[in-house]
Protein backbone atom coordinates (compact mmCIF):
# COMPACT_ATOMS: atom_id res chain seq x y z
CA UNK A 1 0.00 0.00 0.00
CA UNK A 2 1.31 3.45 -0.91
CA UNK A 3 1.37 6.15 1.74
CA UNK A 4 -0.97 8.99 0.89
CA UNK A 5 -0.96 11.97 3.30
CA UNK A 6 -4.59 12.78 2.49
CA UNK A 7 -5.78 9.35 3.62
CA UNK A 8 -3.09 8.22 6.08
CA UNK A 9 -2.20 11.27 8.19
CA UNK A 10 -4.53 11.69 11.15
CA UNK A 11 -6.49 14.92 11.41
CA UNK A 12 -5.38 15.40 15.03
CA UNK A 13 -6.70 14.69 18.51
CA UNK A 14 -7.81 18.29 19.15
CA UNK A 15 -9.97 18.62 16.02
CA UNK A 16 -11.80 20.91 15.24
CA UNK A 17 -9.81 23.40 17.36
CA UNK A 18 -6.34 22.30 16.25
CA UNK A 19 -5.76 20.17 13.15
CA UNK A 20 -2.84 18.65 11.32
CA UNK A 21 -2.30 20.73 8.19
CA UNK A 22 -0.14 19.45 5.36
CA UNK A 23 1.65 22.27 3.59
CA UNK A 24 1.70 22.11 -0.20
CA UNK A 25 2.93 25.64 -0.93
CA UNK A 26 5.32 27.71 1.18
CA UNK A 27 4.69 31.32 2.05
CA UNK A 28 6.27 33.66 -0.56
CA UNK A 29 6.25 31.00 -3.27
CA UNK A 30 5.26 31.49 -6.90
CA UNK A 31 5.06 27.74 -7.44
CA UNK A 32 1.62 26.09 -7.28
CA UNK A 33 1.85 22.50 -6.12
CA UNK A 34 -1.12 20.20 -5.63
CA UNK A 35 -1.47 16.82 -4.04
CA UNK A 36 -1.80 14.08 -6.62
CA UNK A 37 -4.80 12.35 -5.04
CA UNK A 38 -3.90 8.95 -6.48
CA UNK A 39 -0.21 8.74 -5.55
CA UNK A 40 0.01 11.10 -2.57
CA UNK A 41 2.94 12.90 -4.19
CA UNK A 42 3.13 16.63 -4.80
CA UNK A 43 2.67 17.57 -8.44
CA UNK A 44 3.71 20.87 -10.01
CA UNK A 45 0.37 22.31 -11.06
CA UNK A 46 1.87 25.48 -12.53
CA UNK A 47 4.06 28.45 -11.89
CA UNK A 48 1.71 31.34 -11.17
CA UNK A 49 0.96 33.42 -14.26
CA UNK A 50 0.98 36.61 -12.18
CA UNK A 51 3.69 38.41 -10.26
CA UNK A 52 1.93 37.57 -6.97
CA UNK A 53 3.41 35.30 -4.30
CA UNK A 54 1.50 33.16 -1.83
CA UNK A 55 1.03 35.44 1.19
CA UNK A 56 1.00 32.53 3.68
CA UNK A 57 1.64 28.80 3.82
CA UNK A 58 -1.06 26.89 2.00
CA UNK A 59 -2.14 23.28 2.04
CA UNK A 60 -4.88 20.87 3.04
CA UNK A 61 -6.35 19.06 6.01
CA UNK A 62 -6.10 15.26 5.87
CA UNK A 63 -9.22 13.08 5.95
CA UNK A 64 -11.46 15.94 4.79
CA UNK A 65 -13.41 16.50 1.58
CA UNK A 66 -14.44 20.00 0.54
CA UNK A 67 -17.41 20.94 -1.62
CA UNK A 68 -14.99 21.06 -4.58
CA UNK A 69 -14.23 17.30 -4.16
CA UNK A 70 -10.67 18.02 -2.98
CA UNK A 71 -9.23 17.91 0.53
CA UNK A 72 -10.29 20.99 2.51
CA UNK A 73 -7.85 23.86 1.93
CA UNK A 74 -6.07 25.60 4.78
CA UNK A 75 -4.02 28.79 5.02
CA UNK A 76 -1.48 28.51 7.85
CA UNK A 77 -0.25 31.84 9.19
CA UNK A 78 3.32 31.82 10.45
CA UNK A 79 6.25 34.21 10.54
CA UNK A 80 8.22 31.78 8.37
CA UNK A 81 7.88 29.75 5.20
CA UNK A 82 7.17 26.09 5.91
CA UNK A 83 8.47 23.47 3.48
CA UNK A 84 6.01 21.49 1.38
CA UNK A 85 4.76 18.18 2.81
CA UNK A 86 5.48 19.32 6.36
CA UNK A 87 2.76 18.45 8.87
CA UNK A 88 1.91 21.50 10.98
CA UNK A 89 -0.34 21.68 14.00
CA UNK A 90 -2.68 24.52 13.06
CA UNK A 91 -5.17 26.29 15.33
CA UNK A 92 -8.37 27.11 13.42
CA UNK A 93 -9.26 30.82 13.69
CA UNK A 94 -11.69 31.36 10.80
CA UNK A 95 -12.56 30.73 7.19
CA UNK A 96 -12.48 32.62 3.94
CA UNK A 97 -15.63 31.69 1.99
CA UNK A 98 -14.72 31.55 -1.67
CA UNK A 99 -16.25 30.60 -5.04
CA UNK A 100 -13.87 29.17 -7.66
CA UNK A 101 -15.27 28.15 -11.07
CA UNK A 102 -18.80 28.34 -9.62
CA UNK A 103 -18.04 25.90 -6.75
CA UNK A 104 -17.58 26.51 -3.05
CA UNK A 105 -13.85 26.48 -2.28
CA UNK A 106 -13.55 27.46 1.39
CA UNK A 107 -10.12 28.21 2.85
CA UNK A 108 -9.78 27.44 6.55
CA UNK A 109 -7.60 30.11 8.17
CA UNK A 110 -5.31 28.92 10.95
CA UNK A 111 -2.16 29.86 12.83
CA UNK A 112 0.82 27.58 13.32
CA UNK A 113 0.39 26.30 16.86
CA UNK A 114 4.16 26.09 17.40
CA UNK A 115 4.93 29.64 16.24
CA UNK A 116 4.83 31.92 19.27
CA UNK A 117 4.73 35.03 17.07
CA UNK A 118 1.11 34.22 16.17
CA UNK A 119 0.03 32.64 19.46
CA UNK A 120 -2.12 35.64 20.43
CA UNK A 121 -4.37 35.22 17.38
CA UNK A 122 -7.46 33.34 18.51
CA UNK A 123 -10.12 34.34 15.97
CA UNK A 124 -10.34 35.92 12.53
CA UNK A 125 -11.20 39.24 14.18
CA UNK A 126 -7.68 39.32 15.67
CA UNK A 127 -6.22 39.67 12.18
CA UNK A 128 -5.80 43.20 10.94
CA UNK A 129 -8.06 44.55 8.23
CA UNK A 130 -5.09 44.94 5.88
CA UNK A 131 -4.05 41.29 6.30
CA UNK A 132 -7.52 40.12 5.26
CA UNK A 133 -7.50 42.55 2.33
CA UNK A 134 -4.13 41.15 1.17
CA UNK A 135 -5.37 37.56 1.44
CA UNK A 136 -8.55 38.39 -0.46
CA UNK A 137 -6.57 40.29 -3.12
CA UNK A 138 -4.21 37.36 -3.67
CA UNK A 139 -6.95 34.78 -4.10
CA UNK A 140 -9.06 37.02 -6.35
CA UNK A 141 -6.13 38.04 -8.56
CA UNK A 142 -3.67 35.14 -8.80
CA UNK A 143 -5.67 33.45 -11.58
CA UNK A 144 -6.67 36.64 -13.44
CA UNK A 145 -4.01 36.28 -16.15
CA UNK A 146 -5.32 32.74 -16.77
CA UNK A 147 -8.74 34.30 -17.53
CA UNK A 148 -10.22 32.54 -14.47
CA UNK A 149 -12.51 34.19 -11.96
CA UNK A 150 -12.44 33.68 -8.19
CA UNK A 151 -14.76 35.47 -5.79
CA UNK A 152 -14.05 35.84 -2.08
CA UNK A 153 -17.45 36.14 -0.43
CA UNK A 154 -16.56 36.81 3.20
CA UNK A 155 -14.35 36.05 6.17
CA UNK A 156 -16.15 34.15 8.91
CA UNK A 157 -15.27 33.35 12.53
CA UNK A 158 -13.71 30.26 14.10
CA UNK A 159 -17.09 28.73 14.99
CA UNK A 160 -18.17 28.82 11.34
CA UNK A 161 -14.80 27.42 10.23
CA UNK A 162 -15.07 24.54 12.69
CA UNK A 163 -18.55 23.64 11.41
CA UNK A 164 -17.27 23.67 7.81
CA UNK A 165 -14.39 21.46 8.94
CA UNK A 166 -16.73 18.98 10.67
CA UNK A 167 -18.96 18.90 7.56
CA UNK A 168 -15.91 18.13 5.40
CA UNK A 169 -14.89 15.29 7.74
CA UNK A 170 -18.39 13.80 7.43
CA UNK A 171 -18.25 14.18 3.63
CA UNK A 172 -14.87 12.41 3.59
CA UNK A 173 -16.15 9.56 5.78
CA UNK A 174 -19.26 9.10 3.63
CA UNK A 175 -17.13 9.00 0.49
CA UNK A 176 -14.11 6.97 1.65
CA UNK A 177 -15.26 4.92 4.66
Amino acid sequence: MNFNPWHHVEIGDECPNVVNAIVEISKDSKTKYELDKKTGMLRLDRVLFSSLLYPENYGFIPKTLGEDHDPLDIVVISQCSIVPMCVVQARVIGVMRMIDHGEGDDKIIAVAEDDMSVSGIQDIGDLGKHFKMELQHFFEEYKALEQKTVLVEDFMDAATAKQILLDSINRYQETYA
